[in-house]
């Protein structure tokens, strides 16, 4: 089996900016919340056979008392930020597994789970569903992958490499050089893409960078001032690969076989009307006809 993760938080914004407003019976704004439930219902229609979706239920997490710049609800429009819960609610009435994070971030439940799904033997491969090069620490090999579903772009260990010039495994060393502007931290001062990539691809991880440049096998542009930088700012450093790194105890699921879609539950009927789109039900009834599965 193949298993899709897939961050709700991502798709809601996608979507929020890629369609039309659109309103439920009540004239709330529900275009984005319509537009990812037909995104996950093409998957199925595509047969895709388990899947989960995770989400920030609230914006703010653990993260945001490590640093006080972290990412905020601040300036997220009130129309995407009302979609949040009625998403989850969709989805759930859809029959997906859902899985809302509160003190974690969507980031942590797809890490999680995709840890949890790659384990199980009979598991051929993960799919997580995101563009966020976060998620790159968790790709291994060809066996967990991350798929960005918008460009049609699929990233295993050695696209990782190509694209950033570090494994998986010095992902979160990298994020800690360059900084996550979308996250809220800004990295060390004088570490770019290609410095970073250029050191950790030799040394992997921070601690294993020789403090004197003059030790180094290779030298990017600016090596003095970049090795003082670290020798400086490694605290900092040590900090913003904390934060970068997801977490793996997620409260997700227990067992993979949670995550096969077993077709939508009663309350999908009522949610189609108040969304205003009828034809997701026959939709997911034909899907589940075709899986196999309840509907």
């Amino acid at each position: 089996m193949n298993v899709f993760v897939l961050d709700g938080t991502y798709e809601l914004f996608r979507h929020f900016y890629a369609v039309p407003a659109a309103f439920d019976s009540d004239g709330r704004d529900i275009g984005a919340v319509r537009g990812v439930v037909g995104s996950v219902l093409a998957m199925l229609e595509d047969d895709v056979t388990h899947v989960g979706v995770a989400t920030d239920h609230v914006i703010e997490s653990f993260r945001n008392r490590l640093w006080p710049g972290y990412k905020t609800g601040e300036g997220i429009e009130p129309a995407l930020l009302a979609q949040f819960h009625p998403l989850e609610d969709a989805l759930a009435a859809l029959g997906v597994a859902v899985w809302p994070m509160t003190e974690l971030e969507a980031d942590d439940g797809l890490a999680t789970a995709a840890a949890r799904a790659a384990g199980d033997a009979r598991v051929e491969q993960v799919f997580i569903c995101t563009p966020d090069k976060d998620l790159a620490q968790c790709v291994h090999g060809r066996r967990v992958v991350q798929f960005d579903r918008r460009a049609a772009v699929l990233r295993d260990a050695d696209g990782v490499r190509a694209r950033f010039g570090v494994g998986p495994e010095s992902m979160v060393d990298y994020l800690a050089l360059v900084g996550d502007a979308a996250d809220g931290y800004p990295g060390l001062p004088g570490w770019g893409a290609k410095s970073a990539s250029t050191v950790l691809a030799r040394y992997g991880r921070l601690e294993d960078i020789p403090a004197d440049e003059a030790d180094w096998t290779v030298q990017p542009r600016g090596a003095a001032r970049l090795a003082r930088t670290l020798r400086e700012q490694r605290e900092e450093a040590l900090l913003f690969r904390r934060i970068a790194t997801l977490r793996l105890d997620a409260p997700v699921f227990e067992s993979v076989d949670e995550l096969r879609w077993a077709g939508p539950r009663p309350v999908f009927f009522d949610m189609c009307a108040r969304l205003n789109a009828p034809g997701y039900f026959r939709r997911a009834q034909a899907a589940a006809a075709r899986l196999g599965a309840s509907a």
